[in-house]
């Protein structure tokens, strides 16, 4: 079994509470209405996320044994990334896993 190392990268299984999120956040951004284009904000624009969703994820911090969790940049299908932070290692909604060998 391959151990999580930063850097590695992971596919996360998005959680209803982790979509809710995302989609709040973008949902947002559409509707401020407010042109921000010189300012340095950033709209956070994509597709819909939905619970069970399947996401590449780089591993960013680890804590104590892997076992223990993982903080994961989850790539999201839009131009924003999701924190997904203490997440361990399994099959689950909320929970990463080691993308097949191809």
């Amino acid at each position: 079994m391959a151990t999580p190392t930063i850097g590695r990268t992971v596919h996360y299984r998005l959680s209803a509470d982790d979509a809710e999120c995302i989609n709040r956040r973008r949902g947002d951004g559409a509707t401020s209405g407010a042109s921000h284009g010189h300012t340095g904000f950033i709209v956070h624009a994509g597709n819909h996320a939905a619970e069970g969703q399947i996401l590449p994820a780089v591993i960013v911090r680890i804590w104590g044994k892997p076992e223990d969790g993982v903080n994961l940049q989850v790539s999201l299908d839009g131009n924003d990334t999701y924190w997904a932070t203490s997440r361990k290692e399994g099959p689950d909604v909320g929970q990463w896993t080691w993308p097949e060998l191809t």
